[in-house]
C-alpha cells in the first residue's frame, strides 16, 4: 500500500530538517579548519587511562609536533585524544578538538585551544581528514577502525590526496598488517601497492620528520583545495 499524501509530505519535512543539519554540521566544521593551517590528526582509543603507554606516547608525539609548530587535532575526547593534545596544549601549540555528541565517555579533554561540537560522525569525519596533511592511528576500537578504513579507502580511490598515514604500536597493528596481506592480497582483493598507503611505527620521531618534509602549509588554504566536490 501506498503512503496517503500527508505522510508523504511529513517523511519530505523530515528529510529537509535533516539534510539542513547535515548540512549545518559540515559548513561549521569547514569554516574552522579554514582557521588554521592543516596539521597532523591523531586517532585513537577514549578508553585508555593517561598511564598506558600508548597514552604517554600520544603525549610525547603532541609536544614534539607542537614544538615543529605542526597543529595536532584529535576528536577532543579523552584517552588517546586528551593525551596528544595535553602535549601541545602544554608547549603552547594550537591544539584542536572536532568533538561528537555521545551518550557516553566523550567529553572535551580540557587542553584544547579550539574545539566544535558535530553531532553526525561521518561530518566529524570529514573535518578530521580535511584538516591534516599527516594522520596517526594509535590502538583503538570500532570508531579508530572506521576512521582507518575510511581515510585508506578514500585514498586508494583518489577521493583525496594520499598523505602519510602512520599506525603507531607495532605489536598491536601487525595482525591487522598480515590479514591484510595474507587475506586480502592473497584473494586479489587489493593490490600490493594498496600495502602501502600506510607504515606501522613505534617512533613518533619518525612521524615528525614527515610532517616537517611536508611543511606548514598557509591557514585558509588546503591540499583538499585541488580536489573537486565531485571526487572528494
Amino acid at each position: 500500500m501506498f503512503a496517503d499524501h500527508d505522510t508523504i509530505e511529513q517523511l519530505n519535512l523530515a528529510d529537509l530538517e535533516r539534510a539542513s543539519a547535515y548540512a549545518k554540521d559540515l559548513s561549521d566544521g569547514l569554516k574552522i579548519v579554514r582557521t588554521f593551517p592543516q596539521g597532523v590528526t591523531i586517532f585513537g582509543s577514549a578508553r585508555l587511562p593517561q598511564e598506558s603507554k600508548y597514552c604517554q606516547k600520544a603525549r610525547e608525539l603532541g609536544q614534539l609536533l607542537a614544538q615543529n609548530g605542526h597543529t595536532v587535532i584529535t576528536g577532543g575526547g579523552p584517552g588517546i585524544m586528551e593525551a596528544a593534545n595535553q602535549g601541545a596544549y602544554e608547549y603552547g601549540g594550537r591544539s584542536i578538538g572536532l568533538n561528537i555528541t555521545l551518550s557516553h565517555e566523550q567529553h572535551p579533554n580540557p587542553y584544547l585551544t579550539d574545539m566544535l561540537q558535530f553531532k553526525y560522525f561521518f561530518a566529524r569525519k570529514v573535518m578530521l581528514a580535511m584538516s591534516a596533511k599527516v594522520y596517526v592511528f594509535f590502538p583503538g576500537g570500532y570508531g579508530t577502525m572506521d576512521e582507518f578504513s575510511e581515510i585508506t579507502i578514500l585514498m586508494q580511490e583518489g577521493k583525496m590526496p594520499k598523505m602519510p598515514v602512520f599506525l603507531f604500536g607495532k605489536s598491536f597493528w601487525k595482525p591487522l598488517d598480515k590479514f591484510y596481506s595474507s587475506k586480502l592480497l592473497t584473494n586479489k582483493l587489493i593490490k600490493s601497492s594498496d600495502l602501502k598507503i600506510y607504515r606501522l611505527t613505534d617512533n613518533v620521531k619518525e612521524i615528525v620528520a614527515a610532517a616537517n618534509k611536508i611543511g606548514h602549509p598557509k591557514i585558509k588554504t588546503n591540499y583538499y583545495d585541488g580536489f573537486s566536490a565531485s571526487n572528494g
